[in-house]
């Protein structure tokens, strides 16, 4: 069964199914979900959560032996499975397909996917998790109906604004429900329930946008550390969720990780920025970085991003914060690293 993002709740609310399955591009609608879905298991009496991460050399036995094993604490557990690549290759998609042929009735299991192409959801693995689960596409929100969207979600914090309103907040945030979610939740800290003005929205947006993930990573590629430090202890104060804040700095890392390494392999930084999908505004920003960066430089920057995650998702300990200031510093005063 297949569901849109927004038609979850509801599903929710009638009863648990034994298999529910994530995947898509907005990643603000994908974490929605899952969370979603393992607060409901939670409310049903799974008390034990096994998180299971299918990176380079993972177990897949692993997946079997949690599902099968009894919850210690409650007669059901949840199993929260994640594919960060999206690829569970030869051996997992035959697993995969195993589980579902042998769900367990006191387990409640979490698959959390990436963006998939259209081959993959063709793929043996993912239409055997189709037939047998639930499905949810977290699916990036078009403009046409990305007001609507925004109204809802100002609903939910008591808010109103009018339509001429709605749709300056949608031509600003189009294409990124995360900047989305941090305007609308920034509305909330500014102003009391109610109806809002224009000029309100509008100064309100234009004040605070310094405080801004994307302007945060804005900083780290610019190598203005000070600046850097400055937003990241404004989004610390706000309560930005740490996980948005990692997505977009890890995203342009990745990207820098990309670029490097063409240039590595002796392309000219033109084409390797062209190659890497670099354009506009941000063309200049990471071509800026680029020239302080090196590859080694930018895989070890990847690296540490991916210890932060772990921090984040509970699998080690440590200051979150304090990890995502290192981070950016280090990258900012990356000037010749090597």
């Amino acid at each position: 069964m297949k569901l849109a993002a927004d038609e979850l709740a509801q599903h929710l609310s009638k009863g648990l199914q034994p298999l529910y399955v994530v995947h898509g591009a907005a990643l603000l609608l994908a974490i929605e979900a899952a969370d979603a879905v393992r607060n409901a298991a939670k409310r049903e009496g799974c008390e034990e959560r096994e998180i299971l991460i299918a990176e380079s050399g993972f177990k897949w036995a692993a997946l079997r032996s949690s599902a099968q094993g009894m919850s210690l604490f409650s007669s059901k557990k949840l199993v929260d499975l994640r594919i960060p690549t999206g690829k569970p290759g030869i051996e997992g998609a035959q697993a995969l397909q195993e589980y579902c042929s042998n769900l367990n009735g006191d387990t409640i299991t979490l698959i959390t996917l990436p963006r998939l192409d259209g081959a993959t959801q063709k793929s043996k693995w993912f239409t055997a998790l189709s037939e047998c689960g639930i499905v949810v596409s977290a699916d990036e929100i078009p403009l046409a109906e990305l007001p609507q969207w925004i109204g809802a979600r100002l609903r939910r914090q008591k808010q109103t604004v009018d339509n001429d309103t709605l749709r300056f907040l949608a031509e600003k945030v189009e294409g990124n429900l995360l900047a989305a979610f941090q305007e609308i939740q920034k509305l909330a800290l500014l102003f009391p329930e109610g109806h809002l003005a224009f000029e309100q929205v509008k100064d309100a947006v234009m004040d605070v946008a310094r405080y801004d993930v994307f302007k945060l990573s804005e900083a780290m590629l610019a190598g203005d550390a000070e600046r850097y430090v400055h937003i990241l202890e404004g989004l610390k104060a706000e309560g930005t969720a740490t996980v948005l804040i990692l997505w977009a700095l890890a995203e342009d890392i990745r990207t820098l990780t990309r670029v490097t390494h063409a240039m590595q392999q002796g392309n000219s930084l033109g084409n390797a920025l062209r190659d890497a999908r670099v354009w506009g505004m941000k063309q200049k920003l990471v071509e800026r970085a680029a020239r302080r960066f090196n590859h080694k430089f930018a895989e070890r920057a990847l690296r540490q991003a991916a210890q932060i995650d772990k921090l984040i998702k509970g699998l080690r300990t440590g200051d979150v914060w304090d990890e995502l200031l290192q981070l950016g510093v280090r990258c900012a005063h990356a000037a010749g690293a090597h």
